[in-house]
């Protein structure tokens, strides 16, 4: 029997090396006024960008740039609001990574609200969101987030007493994800094996999901067998326009697949982690991404309640893993053993690194939330997959 499901709204989607040329002819059909969200070091800076800007002044199409030096913060789009609050703008265009696709989602829900955006955050402010919005294209630079696929921009204030927390709304959903894998060749190897790992624990935690469904099965499936094929290939040579499609494929599909499906305690550690301390998601994901699956599957073996859990489990193992043995335990222990193999190889750092001591984990776990993980856990067992990599 099919479960029962409900599945979000798309962007219109263009997908393929070279899309950006056609970029100035899709802003045309929203206006001639547009603010282009990016930074130097996804964007900006390159000869790609010297180009399209060029193309832009051809079409008549008069451009603003904002510089997102970071993750976001509510404070960061506040300023650009108030900048721009009393000028009609046509479009805002997101192109860089996730921090940048998120802040260029946030601009556009927020230039003619007149408020500040932390009021409106999840579990943050006491506002509800109209939905309404500045069109938006979003135009990614890294194969990670999957935020041009999905309705909610992560916002972060970093400290003590911080928050990583979304501005969310069905109507977010950018109404074009242009996805060109040229413009992530220039992506380093420690941002593409960050955001490979973040891409890779959203198609994970989305096929393991309790909200998962045969639409997201089937895409989490496609979406992880390219990254088997691509990420450590896009690792080793940038250059390699065939690898990094392959993960410009699999981040686009993370996306789709985090946005019906849900997510799981690896991404419950990213929010709570980096609203207490300077770290880039995609590391939180990857540095833990095998204990979390490795102390995940030691519950469910002991507790027994999750069958199908388990299952999907030896499932993503004969992903991943060639073998002619016919054990699930074989395919599920290999598939951990794989994952700690990729945290070696990506040399992803421990937390530490980050000012992160074991004396900060109980407030952590403490503040964690586990929604549509496989299993739950206790205090101890959420510490148990941070110790490793302090």
């Amino acid at each position: 029997m099919v479960r029962p499901f409900s599945f979000s709204k798309l962007p219109l989607i263009q997908f393929g090396p070279g899309k950006l040329d056609i970029l100035p002819g899709l802003i045309s059909g929203f206006g001639r006024k547009i603010i282009i969200v990016s930074n130097d070091r996804s964007f900006t800076g390159t000869e790609a960008a010297f180009r399209l800007f060029e193309k832009l002044e051809k079409n008549d199409i008069s451009f603003t740039i904002i510089s997102i030096p970071g993750e976001p913060s509510p404070e960061m789009i506040d300023v650009a609001t108030a900048r721009f609050g009393s000028e009609k703008i046509d479009a805002v265009v997101s192109i860089g990574g996730g921090s940048v696709m998120d802040a260029g989602k946030a601009i556009s829900a927020m230039l003619y609200m007149n408020r500040s955006v932390k009021d409106f955050l999840e579990g943050v402010g006491t506002r509800e969101h109209p939905g309404s919005k500045v069109p938006f294209i979003a135009i990614p630079t890294t194969s990670g987030t999957g935020s041009e696929a999905t309705k909610n921009a992560v916002l972060s204030e970093t400290g003590k007493n911080g928050f990583k927390k979304s501005l969310r709304h069905d109507n977010f959903v950018p109404d074009l994800a242009l996805v060109d894998p040229e413009l992530t060749i220039s992506c380093p190897p420690a941002v593409t094996a960050a955001s490979g790992m973040d891409c890779f624990s959203q198609l994970t935690e989305a096929f393991l999901s309790d909200k998962s469904c045969e639409y997201t099965d089937c895409l989490a499936v496609e979406g992880l067998k390219a990254l088997k094929n691509n990420l450590q290939r896009s690792y080793s040579d940038g250059t390699d326009i065939s690898a990094r499609s392959g993960m410009s494929f699999a981040a686009l599909t993370s996306g789709i697949c985090l946005a019906n499906a849900g997510l799981g305690v690896v991404h419950g550690f990213a929010s709570s982690i980096g609203g207490m301390f300077n770290i880039p998601h995609g590391v939180v994901c990857g540095t833990i991404m095998a204990s979390a699956n490795e102390i995940t599957v030691r519950e469910l073996r002991r507790n027994g309640k999750n069958s199908v859990a388990l299952k999907k489990y030896a499932a993503l193992g004969r992903i991943f893993i060639e073998s002619t043995v016919s054990s699930d335990d074989y395919y599920i222990d290999a598939f951990i053993d794989f994952l700690k193999g990729l945290t070696s190889i990506f040399e992803l750092p421990k937390f530490g690194v980050y000012g992160i001591k074991s004396e900060d984990i109980e407030g952590i776990c403490s503040i964690t939330e586990q929604k549509n993980n496989p299993v739950k856990f206790d205090q101890e067992s959420l510490a148990g997959i941070l110790y490793p990599r302090i």
